[in-house]
């Protein structure tokens, strides 16, 4: 008998994946990077972790579609 899918209530909430995912991502060297090259942007460091996340995530996407 094959093993039963886990529930929806199993199954870790948006948030807190979208926690991990977000802390993933910003001690990647990438995203380091990233910032390095806009330290010369003073709205950088205003931003939240989440809003320069973010922002990261939308211009990686923009030049990967270019």
């Amino acid at each position: 008998m094959a093993a039963s899918s886990p529930t929806y209530q199993q199954l870790p909430d948006d948030k807190a994946i979208w926690d991990n995912l977000k802390r993933a991502i910003a001690s990647s060297s990438g995203f380091q990077r990233w910032q390095l090259e806009h330290d010369h942007d003073a709205q950088i460091p205003a931003l939240t972790l989440e809003q320069q996340v973010r922002r990261y995530l939308r211009e990686t996407l923009e030049t990967l579609a270019y």
